[in-house]
């Protein structure tokens, strides 16, 4: 095997060791509720890692067993790899860029506006809310929230900075109804109800609460938002080494084939 061949061979073997973060990224995303019940945005990122591992053997095999080839298969496949994380890259920041989330009057934790988020985002939670509805629902976010033993008075529960988006949209009323707190997820008495159609869509009924309300669907938003933006920098790190990994290996093919072309001159086939 020549040294552009051993190059090669170690540039994809570095690329293998990127499809790891790339992975990791899509396990982390795919294991959280909200992915769970919003299954376009569950799998791509695991696709993409698992389709790198496989082009960066097929890269490695190519180079150790010296079939140009291969090589070649396996550089064109890389750059179309490339273009398609770039893609989901700029797709990611583009829709996830806008923050529909705003502090909520005496509350440690943020309420959530449908208003706020991407277009398309929104379309997309709207046109399958009932699916993502009873998906929510029949994961207990809300009956985990509400089994919390550091809650046991009002002022406990508004001093709390750790709601998830989901449980501060879907699991209780918006601050501003004013509803009166009895426990996380049971709230009655509000004293401005006009303020919003949420105040009205909330149940104190444990399957319904606040599921069918904006702010949850706000919530869901918040969350994907959240999860996805830090998705995105082991996506750029494992990207930026990819594009120079696949810099590195079209350098090396073409060396490679320069000394195959040199050897057959010495040899006389030319």
């Amino acid at each position: 095997m020549g040294v552009s061949n051993n190059i090669v061979a170690v540039v994809n073997f570095i690329a293998m060791l990127c499809s790891i973060p790339i992975i990791g990224a899509g396990i982390w995303l795919a294991s959280k509720q909200d992915n769970a019940c919003v299954h376009l945005f569950r799998w791509p990122v695991i696709i993409i890692g698992v389709l790198l591992l496989l082009i960066s053997l097929f890269g490695f095999v190519g180079a150790v067993w010296d079939r140009p080839c291969l090589l070649a298969t396996h550089l064109f496949c890389m750059a179309a790899l490339v273009l398609v994380l770039l893609t989901l890259l700029v797709f990611a920041f583009v829709v996830t860029r806008p923050d529909g989330s705003y502090p909520a009057p005496g509350r440690a934790y943020s309420e959530y506006r449908l208003e706020g988020y991407s277009g398309w985002l929104k379309t997309y939670i709207l046109d399958h809310w009932p699916q993502i509805h009873a998906c929510l629902s029949a994961n207990d976010v809300c009956g985990k929230l509400a089994r919390k033993d550091a809650f046991f008075t009002a002022d406990q529960f508004f001093r709390s900075g750790d709601l998830s988006p989901i449980q501060s949209g879907c699991c209780k009323p918006p601050t501003l109804c004013g509803y009166n707190y009895v426990n996380p997820t049971l709230w009655i008495n509000p004293t401005n109800p006009m303020v919003d159609p949420d105040c009205y869509t909330w149940n104190n009924d444990q399957s319904l609460l606040c599921y069918g309300c904006n702010s949850c669907k706000a919530g869901l938003l918040g969350s994907l938002r959240h999860e996805w933006r830090k998705a995105n920098i082991a996506l750029i790190v494992a990207t930026v080494a990819l594009i120079w990994v696949y810099i590195i290996g079209c350098s090396a093919f073409k060396n490679a084939q320069t000394e195959e072309l040199f050897r057959r001159y010495k040899r006389g086939w030319v």
